[in-house]
């Protein structure tokens, strides 16, 4: 039996009853989408989802990304992103950041598979961006609305650097690009108003000078911090987590290493229900 059991009053939530593999009808598909969208991120248990169904699932919520611009891909899949981490791949996800915004249409969702962990550490934590813009107090919620903000690749330099120096990270800038998004934005499903800045790829607040764009961000990259508006969940094998975009952004821990942590993800461009 589909059953959903919240993690916190701000975010998260977990589903049993439900084999990803088997149970995709459309009426279970709609229900998986409704917790989506109420609890911003939820997880599944005991799920030995195979390539196939996790392309299944993805596409039952939208449209699919084609490739990640710098991790590998699993084998016989263009769409699902390798993240396989040890000593000597070391993770770069250890920073809170909504995945891809410095595209001008950042993705909806992503689905993460855990498929080898750590027994101990390895945690992913999640933020609910609208319990954070809620707690913003009616001065400062007035004072953001209407700016906007540039993004671009952020620690990603260290990857293209990493490749070929300078020039390198120079022709990355030029070819992924940047994006201006707004600083307060609406949720296009539930209508929640959202924070949407993330540490990781917000660079500044347009038209206003440096300084004081550092001093905004950094105010809220600390509030966004708050343990008050996030989940965190401890994977297991097999242990599967959907997060709206959009609305949360993530922090993967790296406490782990020297041990493995495999995971496989698929991200979805766009929610086929929004039009």
């Amino acid at each position: 039996m589909f059953k959903v059991e919240a993690i916190t009053p701000a975010i998260g939530a977990e589903i049993s009853g439900i084999s990803l593999n088997k149970d995709l009808k459309s009426d279970t598909v709609e229900k998986i989408y409704n917790a989506l969208i109420k609890y911003q991120v939820i997880f599944f248990r005991e799920q030995n989802l195979t390539p196939e169904s996790h392309l299944k699932l993805a596409e039952s919520l939208g449209d699919i990304d084609p490739g990640h611009p710098v991790y590998p891909h699993v084998e016989g899949f263009q769409s699902i992103v390798l993240l396989k981490n040890d000593e000597k791949n070391r993770p770069d996800t250890n920073e809170w950041h909504k995945d891809l915004t410095f595209k001008s249409n950042p993705p909806f969702a992503s689905i993460l598979l855990g498929l080898n962990v750590p027994k101990i550490g390895g945690d992913t934590l999640w933020a609910s961006m609208s319990a954070a813009y809620d707690s913003l107090t009616d001065g400062w919620k007035n004072d953001l609305e209407g700016l906007e903000a540039i993004h671009d690749m952020g620690t990603f330099r260290n990857d293209f650097y990493k490749e070929g120096g300078i020039n390198s990270v120079n022709s990355a800038l030029k070819n992924v690009g940047s994006a201006v998004h707004k600083v307060i934005e609406t949720h296009p499903v539930s209508g929640k108003k959202y924070l949407n800045v993330n540490q990781a790829f917000t660079r500044n607040i347009i038209n206003i000078s440096q300084g004081a764009s550092d001093r905004i961000l950094q105010f809220l990259f600390q509030l966004l911090a708050k343990p008050e508006f996030q989940v965190r969940f401890h994977w297991q094998n097999n242990s599967v987590a959907i997060w709206d975009n959009l609305i949360t952004q993530h922090y993967a821990v790296n406490d782990y290493l020297p041990s493995v942590r495999h995971m496989q993800r698929i991200t979805v461009i766009n929610d086929k229900r929004v039009k």
